[in-house]
């Protein structure tokens, strides 16, 4: 059985918050996860309750060259139909009132632990967001991993193999957001994003059912996502760490094919961004100047940059030909290989 000081906010927990005038002191959140994707992300309400489906063309009637006095062969386009599924992420936060009366801001630490529920929401959001798989944990959903996960499958073509093959591996996603293509999920009749609500003081009991008295607050989030389009999605996938790392991998060869497998530059419509984690962008800093060498005579140094900048909601970021590449941290690498 757990101890009460390892579910539950204490006296400890207490003093350690506190600065030298017992003031609430500014928590550094040393645990905060850079997860782009969540601000980028669009969000659609889901048209069957808990899951989204999706009506996808798989065929094209046949056409008939016409001939005088034959008739015109008969014939029709088929369709199928994907569900894309919904869950639910929570933490009930819960100090004992008798705790805040003690520390003379009760509103105060009430805040510092919402924040870090607001945290630990958002980066096992963007983690299920990667690696989620509803076929292994039913009451998660299903992320872009396990939707790329094979070069053999009818959307292996949008893969590129990093050539890795030990357990070291990480990826790039080239993603496209927009109604027809990708788009996080929520139930019908509830809201985006995490949902926190005051739930005041609540009687409970302890382990002896002897009762005492909590401030509660409530932290959900419903989550899912759909992929509506998957040619608007590419992979680089088994890129072998510490082969990145000791600059031995082409890294913008491989993004240069994952980009020519989408079809968002070719038809309009959607916002793409590139994600991948801090190691792939220092990869991708490195390379865009040469450190060492001659630079050709005539040719400048601002001409082998291949990342420039761009904004994107007020805030400069790198870009590759016109895309932004955004940091995810849930991204990681012990990625098995993709084969």
């Amino acid at each position: 059985m757990a101890t009460i000081g390892s579910t539950f906010f204490d006296l400890i927990d207490l003093y350690k918050r506190q600065d030298d005038s017992r003031m609430i002191a500014t928590v550094i959140e040393m645990l905060k996860e850079n997860n782009a994707i969540l601000d980028d992300a669009i969000a659609t309400e889901c048209n069957q309750g808990v899951s989204h489906r999706t009506t996808i063309r798989t065929g094209l009637p046949a056409v008939t060259w016409g001939k005088f006095y034959q008739g015109i062969n008969q014939d029709k386009s088929t369709t199928a139909q994907v569900d894309d599924t919904t869950g639910f992420v929570e933490h009930l936060s819960s100090i004992d009132t008798r705790l805040l009366d003690i520390s003379g801001q009760p509103n105060a630490v009430r805040l510092s632990e919402a924040q870090a529920s607001l945290e630990a929401i958002s980066q096992e959001v963007a983690s299920k967001l990667i690696y989620g798989d509803d076929n292994l944990n039913p009451e998660q959903f299903t992320g872009f991993a396990p939707r790329f996960n094979s070069l053999s499958a009818a959307n292996g073509g949008q893969i590129v193999d990093g050539g890795g093959t030990g357990a070291d591996n990480t990826s790039i996603w080239f993603v496209t957001w927009g109604d027809n293509q990708c788009s996080m999920l929520y139930p019908t009749g509830t809201q985006a994003g995490v949902k926190r609500t005051d739930k005041g003081e609540q009687r409970t009991l302890d382990g002896s059912s002897n009762p005492y008295f909590v401030k509660e607050e409530l932290f959900s989030q419903h989550a899912g996502l759909t992929v509506r389009d998957w040619r608007y999605v590419s992979r680089v996938a088994n890129i072998d760490a510490s082969d990145l790392a000791a600059g031995s991998v082409d890294i913008y060869a491989l993004m240069r094919k994952a980009f020519w497998k989408l079809k968002s530059h070719r038809v309009s419509g959607g916002r793409m961004a590139i994600y991948c984690n801090s190691d792939v962008l220092e990869a991708l800093d490195a390379d865009s100047t040469p450190t060492t060498g001659t630079i050709t005579a005539g040719t400048t140094r601002e001409s082998y940059v291949r990342l420039s900048p761009t904004e994107v909601d007020g805030f400069e970021v790198m870009s590759y030909r016109g895309i932004p590449v955004r940091q995810v941290d849930a991204i990681t690498n012990t990625e098995a290989v993709v084969s």
